[in-house]
């Protein structure tokens, strides 16, 4: 065999492989055999069939069995054997095939590009002084306080804003007279996702009471079911909900955790936000580093990686609320701004592998078990279904190059001198 590789560019690489006649004749008689064995004819016992036969009757699906089976497998050795880092797969063309001849084809590929690193052991950043306000701990405070609100029932009352709220709605099509399915649903009064006539007739209302209302919707209606139809409305209050906040004193803190007194729980919120604080400080002085790092190198990136990457970041920001009605001139931008970011994003990837190949960092099976024992813990879910569903599907690796350059990340933010 015999192989040339261009190179196109830093990425980009043409490999011309040829193949001797008579390793192409050896693989020639080996898809003979097989068709042999599985072809059935008439007058030939299966098995029994002479290959010129065979031949002659299939020539054309033997040619493509031929082409489709020798030329990824020697391409793949090939690439192989040249170290080759491959990025997708690889597309074959300029193919030559004729018996006695040698086979010939070519294949273009992208590969990751080589970097060469500066020196990062070195580079400055500034670092922010890392404190934790009163104002802060109060409003973390107050948050589990909300969160730790609950609903108990009230009877007395008519329903009020914030109320969690029973109803039995039934609906008659004023225009077919015919009547909807009863339905029974919790509302919240007065939300403001409700609509304005309901939640008007909704207040007020004791248990027991009802009301009616008329809603005409619009053909354009998101409710497909009642598009362009006026239904008529008798709602009733099954049952009145109100939300309770525990007040901030020692009983709220020994209700969210082991704390002997609210002083206990405000220093834990104090330090969790601390340990927070310090760990986003510790990434923006990694990313500081990567920038610099990046300043420093020029490198042509993978156009199918740049490609793939501007996409999936465009999807997400048309998928937003905010960016779903864009004009033609404002997703031409939006995509300016996508491809900008994917190469940022691609670049700073290669960056911190090419460090921790050079630096030799890893992540053990150990580091990888402790990291699927913090996500089931999080997650309040069964280690032992968080790691089946992190071996299926290659997750696993995922989760393992992750870690990788989380600590990656690490590594920088620790060598980084803070000024």
């Amino acid at each position: 065999m015999k192989s040339n590789l261009k190179e196109l560019n830093q990425c980009q690489r043409e490999i011309e492989i040829e193949i001797e006649p008579e390793e192409v004749s050896r693989e020639l008689e080996k898809i003979l055999s097989d068709y042999s064995r599985k072809a059935k004819i008439p007058g030939f016992r299966p098995g029994k069939v002479p290959k010129d036969i065979i031949k002659r009757m299939f020539y054309p699906e033997i040619k493509d069995s031929l082409i489709n089976a020798l030329a990824p497998k020697v391409l793949r050795q090939e690439i192989k054997n040249l170290n080759l880092n491959l990025i997708g797969s690889p597309v074959i063309n300029n193919i030559f095939f004729k018996e006695g001849e040698p086979f010939r084809f070519k294949a273009k590929f992208e590969i990751w590009p080589e970097i060469n690193l500066p020196d990062y052991n070195q580079i400055k950043v500034k670092k922010k002084k890392i404190s934790v306000s009163a104002e802060e701990v109060n409003k973390s405070l107050e948050d589990l306080r909300l969160k730790s609100s609950h609903y108990v029932p009230v009877e007395d009352r008519g329903v009020v804003p914030g109320d969690y709220v029973i109803v039995e709605i039934k609906g008659k099509d004023l225009y077919t007279k015919r009547f909807l399915p009863t339905e029974k649903m919790a509302v919240i009064a007065d939300d403001p996702q409700n609509d304005k006539t309901f939640n008007q007739k909704l207040l007020g209302l004791k248990p027991g009471q009802e009301a009616n209302f008329t809603l005409t919707y619009p053909h354009q209606s998101k409710n497909k079911r009642l598009a362009g139809k006026k239904i008529e409305y008798t709602m009733k209050i099954i049952s009145i909900k109100e939300k309770k906040i525990s007040a901030l004193n020692d009983d709220l803190a020994k209700e969210l955790g082991e704390y002997d007194s609210l002083k206990d729980l405000k220093e834990e919120i104090k330090v969790n936000l601390l340990a927070k604080k310090q760990r986003e400080s510790k990434e923006q002085v990694a990313q500081e580093v990567i920038k610099k790092i990046a300043a420093q190198i020029k490198v042509d990136l993978p156009e199918s990686l740049v490609a793939e990457e501007t996409e999936a970041i465009v999807q997400k920001r048309l998928s937003s609320k905010s960016s779903s009605n864009l004009k033609e001139e404002e997703k031409a931008e939006l995509k300016t701004e996508a491809e900008k970011q994917a190469k940022e994003n691609i670049l700073n990837q290669l960056i911190l592998n090419k460090i921790a190949e050079k630096e030799k960092i890893d992540i053990s099976e150990e580091e990888i078990n402790q990291e699927l024992r913090a996500i089931a813990k999080a997650n309040n879910y069964p280690l032992a279904k968080v790691i089946e569903a992190f071996n299926q599907k290659g997750r696993r690796q995922e989760l393992k190059e992750s870690l990788l350059l989380k600590k990656t990340v690490d590594f920088l933010a620790d060598k980084a001198i803070i000024e």
